[in-house]
């Protein structure tokens, strides 16, 4: 079922036409607080949120769904009417997994959400861990441990430290890792990786060395 948090009633409205026509479930919402109750009986398997909310906005509520257990990995599609990079980045960095910016047509929501549930779909080939140095990645526990200590990582950090462990040693482009984390339809700019990469580091302390720049290419694991 798809949750759809939207005050106006005219994009909510085609936001469930253009998805049950497409052969999902929706549920709708018009505020933060009915979302709530909607959760206390159904659980989503993607979550439109609408960033300009009354009272409680779409990036307090982004923040509260990542921080509860029923909800911390489920897919968050953000909508906006804003346009700068900055709003953008501020709604990935809290955990959102894609964004779609007013106007936008139906044909391209539908498109982002099969292409979101896709790339969330559990890979079937994953190891059980991938070990570099001092850091361990549970793969079926989606845990991020540091010289014996978890730390906590956001849905597209542990993505991105996923690529890169799993290609220890290979130097990846700044493009190839958008195309695997983001997927091949996201619209944002390869900064956003080098400001994901920053807040990555940061978080895996003396370990995230072991994260090298590739000088005008991108990242290796070493």
């Amino acid at each position: 079922m798809i949750f759809i948090v939207e005050d106006d009633l005219d994009i909510r409205e085609m936001e469930c036409y253009a998805l049950t026509n497409s052969g999902f479930e929706v549920c709708p919402c018009e505020s933060g607080a009915e979302l709530d109750e909607k959760l206390m009986t159904a659980a989503p398997r993607l979550i439109l949120l609408d960033i300009m909310l009354p009272g409680e906005d779409g990036l307090e509520i982004l923040g509260r769904l990542r921080r509860d257990p029923r909800t911390a990995e489920t897919p968050i599609i953000m909508v906006t009417a804003k346009t700068s990079e900055i709003d953008k980045v501020r709604g990935l960095d809290q955990g959102a997994d894609d964004y779609l910016t007013k106007p936008f047509g139906v044909m391209e929501l539908v498109s982002r959400v099969k292409a979101l549930l896709r790339r969330s779909a559990p890979r079937e080939t994953e190891r059980e861990k991938l070990v570099s140095g001092g850091i361990v990645i549970d793969c079926d526990k989606r845990a991020v441990t540091v010289d014996g200590q978890e730390i906590e990582l956001t849905f597209k950090e542990y993505e991105l430290l996923y690529a890169l462990m799993s290609a220890k040693g290979v130097v990846q482009s700044r493009e190839k890792l958008i195309n695997t984390v983001w997927g091949y339809d996201f619209a944002g700019e390869t900064r956003t990786v080098d400001m994901h990469i920053k807040t990555l580091r940061q978080k895996l302390g003396e370990n995230g060395r072991s994260i090298v720049t590739v000088r005008n290419v991108g990242y290796r694991m070493d």
